[in-house]
């Protein structure tokens, strides 16, 4: 990724010279109840997240009820749904979406989805979203990504599981049928994913290697890997948020409460503004303790005409006298002058 690659959403400024962009990722943390939905934005907000996203399905436009095993969830938090039934635990009604959407706009926080079928596009296009997310089980959608491109919004597109032969044709659609700017998110899709193969080395590698904002979406523990996403050169973060995780839910497992949540904000933020840029000049905040460097002072006092020895100069703090490099150079030599005990030698008093 080129470091003047941009991307706008809402008018917030999103790449490696912006500050990170944070997603609060709602999902199915709402309970199936819209009070609560309308709590989690207000909540989400709070934290200084730069936008919130939701979900846009119902069960029939994701799969089909039917107790078969190719429907049957094997192992991990949801070992024994069937994919119906999980979708209709955990789906956003079509019938919130303009509340939800309200409520955002109301407490002033950028809000968009995730649709993962035309009429979810078309319902949020009606709803005038900033910009659309393309989930990692949906990076191989062709028609899905072809269509929403056509809406001429900013897309966001994870990138779990997807090969670059995958990824390529998702961009490669995206980009020819005239979406407003790509970005990348490089996404372990395991739910929750453990820390060690989170890969964040490959938000790098996605930028560079599709000429596009990168970043992550996060389903490990805590926030470490957004912090090092952030520090590599990520430029938006995407990360589950929930009031309590003690409350259940399909995703509450993987998602952080309003807490830790600013701290991931917070975290992110820190750390792309300490990066900076290469310097080695002095920093204003470092530049009164240049006094405490070492230079060369009389230890003794010493009389004109004396010559200066180990006894009687040394290096000490602070840092007034001449550079402690040119000690050899003064040993033997003479002084010039009487030279008090405590007094921080320079050339004029050195013949």
């Amino acid at each position: 990724m080129s470091p003047d690659a941009e991307l706008e959403i809402a008018g917030r400024k999103i790449g490696r010279n912006h500050p990170p962009y944070i997603i609060a990722e709602l999902s199915a943390n709402h309970g199936g109840h819209l009070a609560k939905a309308l709590e989690l934005i207000e909540a989400a907000a709070a934290t200084g997240a730069d936008a919130i996203k939701i979900q846009t399905y119902t069960p029939d436009t994701m799969t089909i009820p039917h107790d078969g095993a190719d429907f049957q969830i094997r192992g991990g938090l949801w070992d024994g749904y069937q994919l119906h039934q999980l979708y209709k635990e955990a789906y956003t009604p079509y019938e919130w979406h303009a509340e939800m959407f309200a409520k955002a706009r109301k407490v002033g926080i950028t809000i968009f989805s995730t649709p993962f079928d035309e009429t979810a596009v078309d319902l949020l296009a009606g709803l005038e979203a900033p910009a659309y997310k393309i989930a990692s089980f949906e990076v191989i959608d062709l028609p899905l990504i072809k269509y929403v491109a056509r809406r001429g919004k900013p897309m966001i597109i994870s990138t779990g599981m997807a090969n670059l032969g995958e990824i390529e044709e998702a961009v490669e659609t995206a980009r020819n049928n005239g979406a407003g700017g790509i970005a990348l998110l490089h996404c372990t899709s395991a739910y929750p994913a453990p820390i060690e193969e989170a890969n964040v080395r490959t938000v790098v590698h996605l930028g560079d290697a599709f000429g596009v904002i990168s970043g992550l979406s996060d389903h490990a523990p805590g926030s470490a890997a957004c912090v090092a996403a952030t520090v590599l050169g990520g430029a938006i973060i995407e990360k589950h948020f929930t009031i309590s995780r003690a409350e259940g839910g399909p995703d509450a497992a993987f998602s952080l409460e309003p807490n830790e949540f600013r701290k991931l904000v917070a975290d992110c933020k820190s750390a792309w503004s300490s990066l900076g840029r290469v310097d080695y000049g002095l920093a204003p905040s470092e530049a009164a303790n240049t006094r405490f460097r070492r230079s060369i002072y009389a230890v003794k006092s010493i009389k004109a005409g004396q010559p200066f020895t180990n006894e009687n100069v040394r290096v000490i703090r602070p840092g007034f006298g001449l550079p402690p490099k040119h000690l050899p150079d003064i040993i033997g030599r003479t002084a010039s002058r009487d030279i008090a005990y405590g007094e921080a030698l320079t050339w004029s008093a050195i013949t």
